[in-house]
């Protein structure tokens, strides 16, 4: 797919790739009473670029997403 067609979805990507960050900044901040936090905005951010994968036909990077995205959901769960 051309990249002139992600004009409609770019502000998605984004905002996945913003959640991304700031998961990794508070899972690797050290403090553990954020850390399911960081576990939690992890399963949005990977939802979303499940979401984009999916979209984009791109299986093995939705597939990918969706192995880090079931991880994510055993963080929460193991830290609540």
């Amino acid at each position: 797919m051309k990249i002139r067609y992600y004009k409609d979805i770019d502000g998605f990507r984004w905002l996945g790739f913003i959640l991304a960050m700031a998961s990794a900044f508070l899972l690797s901040g050290g403090q553990a009473e954020y850390q399911w936090m960081g576990w939690g905005i992890a399963c949005f951010s990977c939802s979303i670029w499940v979401y984009m994968g999916y979209k984009d036909k791109d299986i093995p990077r939705a597939l990918m997403e969706l192995m880090y995205f079931a991880l994510a959901v055993r963080g929460v769960i193991n830290w609540i």
